[in-house]
């Protein structure tokens, strides 16, 4: 669960991806790369949703409104996504996978992103593709059931609920929230895991000035 704390210094920037204009062949796409944008994550950060039960403002917030727009915003890996979009990598979401995961089949390597709230079907079909760059800490750490009639989202398990003993909502044992709190990523690297590579620190303020070697890599992973 991302810290309010955290994101207190969080520099919004209208145009983080124009950083790159200058570097766009070097750093674009090379294909069949889709970078998954977290819009769940994005609907459970609204006031009265589960953010406020996580953070200890409501008792009984285990639920939220799916947006329906892509609103960048910090929660949701805003820089990154913005900047990821602009050199060229396709873009699907959770909802895509959640209602087909079968989509992950047509591409070589996927990146999440702040994904930290997902269903069970897009848990199990991300865990299951062979190149995942997990590239912000945290992401997949609760499972959630969405219902599409009335735009409803539910938390299901996550850390600390139902019970206090949960640390992972799916029990994974990739589960790398231990480097949330590292905004500074001043001794960054990407790990190698089963299936895939994760960043060892949050990259969101870092990437609008200074991901140039971290995208870099990132392409070549």
């Amino acid at each position: 669960m991302m810290s309010l704390e955290n994101s207190s210094s969080y520099d919004v920037s209208k145009m983080p991806e124009l950083n790159y204009y200058d570097r766009y062949e070097e750093l674009k796409s090379n294909g069949k790369t889709a970078v998954i944008y977290p819009i769940i994550t994005q609907s459970a950060y609204d006031w009265n949703s589960m953010h406020d039960y996580y953070a200890g403002y409501c008792d009984s917030c285990i639920h939220a409104k799916l947006h329906t727009a892509y609103e960048k915003t910090y929660s949701a890996s805003g820089n990154g996504f913005r900047i990821l979009e602009f050199l060229g990598y396709d873009v699907i979401d959770d909802i895509d996978i959640d209602k087909n995961p079968q989509i992950l089949d047509k591409y070589d390597k996927i990146i999440l992103l702040h994904n930290e709230y997902v269903t069970k079907k897009e848990f199990d079909a991300i865990i299951h593709h062979p190149n995942v760059v997990y590239l912000y800490p945290n992401s997949l750490s609760s499972e959630v059931i969405v219902d599409y009639s009335s735009n409803n989202i539910t938390l299901i398990r996550g850390p600390g609920y139902p019970t206090s003993n949960i640390t992972n909502g799916f029990d994974w044992e990739y589960d790398n929230t231990v480097f949330l709190k590292d905004w500074d990523c001043k001794s960054l690297e990407f790990y190698p895991v089963a299936n895939g590579h994760m960043l060892n620190c949050y990259p969101e303020t870092l990437l609008p000035n200074y991901g140039y070697e971290l995208l870099k890599e990132l392409k070549n992973l």
